[in-house]
């Protein structure tokens, strides 16, 4: 087919999800190589979102497609319940990247999935029902996911299921108090938090859920000492820690996983994503020895048919491999502080820019209208004149194609891209802020 006939295709046929589908307009993709894809008429794009925040290690990587044809000449699936090579392999990979008190992993499809049975796990160990997660996450759509998530994605799945419940993020940006510190903030936010675990009686709580770092509600960093304070609050209370690192995992901040920038050390961590770069679909719950010697004595009431599915422990045992051998977390480390600084030149310079947030190749840039009151360029949940939208036709218009959620622009490249090509992009992304300076603001 050529990319008319592949485009009106899937328009005709497929539904694309979080859209209204008569406006679609789809690039046919046709080929793609490193951080780049092209369409049929040849245009290149370069792909500053990593996909969906999952394309670590970008398009064509040949260390992970041999893996998976050389699984295929072996077997393509067998069941969960048999010993395969690939499975056990990454599963020890996974758990020696883990602290020491990790023991386990339990395979999912993907992230929803993973933060499902990382819920169902935290019931079943602790007896508790309630779970704790954020207004400002997303976790899945899925019906458990989506009620684990905090906004406005999980409203289609309302009256959801009892015994979830929302806190506050520590959007310091937003927060209409002033803070003296960051640390200031971290003592203000966890004592909300205590005050409400007091509320909802310690003894029925599960689980607190949290992304490491908050991703497509707007890379939100935990300022200093939040991390280890909901650490402490779970201790002090019994409640399960889990750290959903679908998206802030597997290089993209630095380290292996975000909660490694924090001195903190989770009991669950879920994570999806990076672990294959989506080359085969594949997710997981990682446990600590404590939670999973639970289950030598006491029924684990998980179960997919395709957990830790072959060619996908395949991939995953290449990308691991791939991220140790090439140095990714080095590279990412250095290739930071490139888009760190650009980051930070655009907030001074651009009157639309009112906030960037950045750690490793993980980055927001928050648009708005006024600098001084923080108005945001497009109101939470609401965008009726698609500003949003023709900013993305702008960034589209120049090949740099990335994603945005509410006010905000996200940059999160392969975490292959060098510095070079990161200047390049970063111009591109420029010339358009310069527009929107003038045209809406």
């Amino acid at each position: 087919m050529n990319g008319t006939e592949v485009k009106e295709k899937q328009k005709k046929y497929v539904l694309q999800s979080w859209s209204r589908q008569g406006g679609l307009n789809p690039i046919p993709v046709e080929r793609a190589e490193g951080i780049y894809f092209y369409d049929y008429e040849g245009k290149r794009y370069t792909d500053m979102s990593s996909q969906l925040v999952n394309l670590n290690l970008g398009f064509g990587n040949t260390d992970i497609a041999d893996a998976i044809k050389k699984q295929v000449d072996k077997f393509c699936f067998v069941g969960p319940s048999y010993a395969a090579e690939a499975r056990s392999e990454l599963a020890e990979m996974i758990v020696n990247l883990l602290p020491d008190t990790f023991g386990k992993i339990f395979f999912t499809n993907a992230g929803a999935d993973a933060n499902e049975n990382a819920i169902k796990i935290a019931r079943m160990y602790t007896g508790r029902k309630k779970i704790f997660s954020r207004y400002r996450s997303y976790h899945g759509s899925s019906f458990g996911a989506g009620n684990l998530t905090g906004e406005p994605r999980r409203f289609p799945l309302e009256p959801g299921i009892p015994g979830f419940i929302k806190f506050f993020d520590p959007y310091i940006y937003r927060e209409p108090i002033e803070f003296a510190s960051e640390e200031e903030a971290s003592g203000f936010y966890l004592a909300k938090l205590r005050e409400q675990i007091l509320y909802e009686g310690p003894d029925c709580i599960a689980a607190i859920v949290i992304e490491t770092i908050t991703g497509s509600n707007g890379v939100i960093i935990p300022p200093i000492g939040y991390l280890p304070g909901v650490r402490k609050l779970c201790d002090e209370f019994g409640i399960i820690m889990i750290c959903d690192e679908v998206m802030a995992g597997w290089g993209r901040t630095g380290k292996m996983f975000a909660f490694e920038n924090f001195d903190v050390v989770p009991d669950i961590v879920t994570f999806a994503k990076g672990v294959t770069c989506g080359y085969v679909q594949l997710g997981g719950v990682a446990v600590s020895s404590k939670i999973a010697a639970y289950f030598d004595e006491h029924l684990l009431s998980c179960g997919l048919t395709y957990s830790g599915h072959p060619l996908a422990c395949a991939a995953g045992v290449a990308c691991v491999n791939y991220y140790l051998k090439e140095e990714i977390l080095d590279h990412v480390e250095k290739t930071g502080k490139v888009l760190a600084a650009r980051l930070d030149h655009m907030q001074k310079i651009h009157p639309c820019v009112g906030d960037v947030r950045y750690i490793g190749l993980f980055s927001c840039v928050e648009l708005v209208k006024d600098k001084e009151t923080k108005e945001a360029l497009v109101s939470y949940g609401r965008d009726p004149e698609g500003i949003m939208g023709k900013i993305l036709g702008k960034l589209k218009e120049e090949g740099f194609m990335t994603y945005t959620h509410e006010n905000m622009i996200f940059v999160c490249p392969p975490l292959i891209i060098t510095a070079e090509q990161l200047e390049e992009e970063m111009d591109k992304l420029e010339k358009v802020l310069s527009i929107v300076d003038k045209e809406f603001i």
